[in-house]
């Protein structure tokens, strides 16, 4: 018999009341043979069974145990006739730890309940059970690594080796009992002296530690781009106008929401600018021409920018020579920067040509210092030809080449704005004998969409011209969107001309696929939510521009202080109304841009 299970004895020996429910077992044929003598049920049960002993032959109804309370506390008080504690209680299972089998073989246990002492025995014995059984707490050593505990050997060898230098100290037997305070006195200093070790030891450790643990952070700090300038700090701007190149006074109706970027007076720089071309003599005249071209808006679009900057620190770094007494790398990388503050100065720069700058210094850093200044010069000028072709000229391509798939006879195809890239697909559907229409959506104050329908028509590409507050009367006969970016985040925000998540927005309420075009250096690991904490600012002015109209109608605008002209150059369209971004790498959703942003900066192709 199982030790575990207990026997009847803690209940007082009360057997469980039976009843009949309505089902019946069924008959058997022949009779129900003896039980054997070893079977035999006891006394004590044959006495609560005797009187429902017809109630198990076959034909009768089933009989159900009904199990009495618990405890023995719960029966009733007072002195109760064996047969009523055997008809009314039931077993319960006593502890464990009893000596089970000498109550198994006591046949008076079945019929007493247990007195009070023995509940009291039972609950001290299973106490100091409990109490011997229980597992001795083990103290757990702290866990130290390896440098601490050389650390920690090489302090207790220094202690022993002055303790011993100290047991010398003594010359005669009789000063060595004089000299026995004075020796514990010493040992003394020497615990101290051991205490300080491992203390210095478990600091150089944690330092060294702290040191392997903020290298990945320094270097992460290292590849992050600079902080923006935050233009309403004035002490910082009043430091950037003592260091800036081009004047430029502040706007006085300032938009207070976007305060942090740069609210300028426009139409006065350029002329200033021009006066000074004479006296800027560390600045290259390519740079120079560079910036007067952003200033007069000759040069735009992402691509045309970065070309024009990456060529003109090409022909800077033509003419360049080292100074006496510099390093190429340093010298050149401090130019280079110098360049860039002054193109910033005249136009803020775009996400696309930041890359393309870091890739430059990435290049000049990595210049051998075997190499002559001619040979370094050469490898510079083919490495900024490379990037320009490899990663606009021939992506493009690669860009149309994926696009045109998407491009089949009777599409409407809408653009908004004007792209290079989706210009050139358009230009390759017709050339390929596709048969499709164009709407060309565009909006104030740029009207880039004009010179795109200009020339599209030119081609004999038939084309629908309209304005975004009209788009979404003509988006349910658009089969396809293609759009353009100015960049890309890594949380796949499409950073693009304002305007673009509208359409995009639209496009989505109308289940209209919309499909980005951005070239793969345009990707770039910020994350961005809004179109608030990072943009650019036109020139208000140019709202008031109204084409057929000789008169402004708020010709003094500036005048009025209640009163604030916001012109905004980029918004930021959510992931969730971009359907595919096709790149040079192929097609892809919008979820897996950060997988091209870490891989492909890993290997430095582009950043």
């Amino acid at each position: 018999m199982d030790l575990r299970r207990p026997p009847r004895a803690s209940s007082g020996g009360v057997e469980p009341k039976i009843r009949q429910v309505g089902f019946f077992t069924p008959d058997a044929s022949a009779p129900s043979e003896p039980l054997p003598a070893a079977a035999a049920p006891a006394p004590s049960a044959q006495l609560g069974t005797a009187a429902a002993s017809d109630d198990f032959s076959p034909g009768r109804r089933s009989p159900v145990m009904i199990p009495p309370p618990r405890h023995a506390d719960l029966l009733a008080p007072g002195p109760a006739s064996p047969d009523a504690i055997l008809a009314t209680s039931a077993p319960v299972r006593p502890s464990p730890r009893l000596d089970a089998a000498s109550e198994l073989g006591d046949d008076d246990s079945w019929s007493r309940a247990p007195s009070a002492v023995e509940l009291e025995e039972n609950k001290r014995g299973l106490a100091e059970i409990r109490n011997d059984g229980a597992p001795a707490p083990i103290p757990q050593k702290q866990k130290t690594s390896k440098a601490e505990r050389r650390a920690i050997q090489e302090a207790q060898r220094a202690a022993k080796a002055a303790a011993k230098e100290a047991d010398k100290s003594g010359k005669s037997a009789g000063a060595a009992s004089v000299a026995g305070p004075a020796i514990s006195k010493q040992a003394k200093p020497a615990k101290t002296a051991q205490k300080k070790d491992m203390a210095q030891a478990a600091s150089t450790v944690a330092s060294e530690k702290k040191a392997t643990e903020r290298l990945p952070e320094r270097e992460r700090k290292l590849d992050a781009p600079h902080p923006r300038m935050q233009f309403d700090d004035v002490h910082k701007v009043e430091k950037a106008k003592k260091r800036a190149v081009v004047n430029r006074s502040e706007a006085r109706n300032r938009v207070e929401l976007f305060r942090h970027l740069p609210q300028y007076v426009h139409g006065t720089q350029l002329p200033d600018l021009e006066s000074k071309f004479f006296q800027l003599e560390p600045m290259h005249p390519s740079v120079y021409k560079v910036g007067l071209q952003y200033l007069s808006g000759d040069v735009s679009g992402g691509n045309g920018r970065c070309i024009a900057i990456l060529l003109s620190f090409r022909e800077a770094i033509k003419d360049y020579t080292t100074p006496p007494n510099k390093t190429l790398s340093r010298d050149l990388t401090a130019k280079i920067s110098s360049y860039v503050s002054f193109l910033i100065e005249c136009r803020p720069l775009s996400i696309s040509m930041g890359n393309a700058i870091r890739f430059l210094k990435n290049r000049i850093a990595k210049l051998s210092h075997t190499l002559s200044e001619s040979e370094a010069k050469a490898s510079l000028q083919s490495d900024i030809d490379r990037f320009i072709n490899e990663k606009i000229v021939l992506a493009d391509k690669a860009i149309v080449s994926h696009a045109i798939t998407k491009v089949r006879d009777n599409d409407v195809l809408l653009t908004y704005g004007s792209s290079s890239v989706v210009e050139m697909i358009l230009d390759y559907a017709h050339e390929l004998g596709r048969k499709f229409r164009v709407i060309v959506v565009d909006s104030r104050p740029k009207l880039e969409g004009q010179g795109l329908l200009r020339r599209l028509v030119a081609k004999g590409i038939n084309c629908t011209y309209t304005h975004i507050n009209a788009i979404s009367y003509i988006m349910h006969e658009v089969t396809r969107v293609f759009l353009g970016a100015s960049s890309i985040l890594s949380n796949g925000t499409v950073y693009s001309r304002v305007g673009t998540a509208s359409v995009a927005m639209v496009a989505h309420a109308f289940g209209v696929p919309v499909l980005v075009c951005c070239e793969a250096y345009k990707f770039h690991e910020r994350v961005q939510l809004d179109s608030i904490c990072a943009n650019e600012l036109g020139d208000p002015d140019v709202i008031l521009k109204v084409p057929g109209n000789a008169e402004g109608h708020l010709k003094n605008w500036a005048d009025n202080a209640n009163l604030q002209l916001l012109n905004l150059t980029y918004d930021a369209t959510p992931p969730d109304y971009v359907s595919m971004i096709i790149t040079d790498y192929g097609m892809l959703p919008a979820t897996s841009v950060p997988v091209i942003v870490r891989e492909y900066r890993k290997e430095q192709l582009w950043i």
